[in-house]
This record gives C-alpha cells, structure tokens and sequence, in this order.
C-alpha cells in the first residue's frame, strides 16, 4: 500500500466520520475536506513526477508506402 493509497483512505474516513466530536478526554476537529482533498492531489502529482519518463514517450512514425 502506497502513501497515496494510505491518504486516500484517510480522506474517505474522514468524510464519512463527524466534523468534531468531544469527550471527557477532550475534544478533536478533523482538517477541513478541500485541505484533505489538495494534499492528495499534491501528494498523486508528486508520485506522478517520480516515475520514469513523466508520461511522455517517443515514438517514431512510419507512413504506410515509404520504406
């Protein structure tokens, strides 16, 4: 499991789960949605650059009839 895999767990747990909640040992706000969702998008273009060749490829092209 990747960091990205790991954030977009946290991201969806996050959703579903109540904004704050309180207790006797005190109380806990989660990080706002659009803040969770932006780490993620940095954290996939992130993985994105690190990977070999960054989604370009060279291709040679070839007509059909010119040898």
């Amino acid at each position: 499991m990747t960091v990205a895999d790991d954030l977009e767990d946290a991201i969806r747990t996050s959703a579903e789960g109540p904004k704050s909640a309180s207790g006797d040992s005190g109380s806990m706000q989660q990080h706002p949605l659009p803040d969770q969702i932006a780490a993620d998008k940095y954290l996939a273009s992130k993985g994105a650059m690190a990977r070999k060749g960054l989604g370009l490829t060279r291709v040679k092209i070839v007509p059909p009839g010119t040898v």
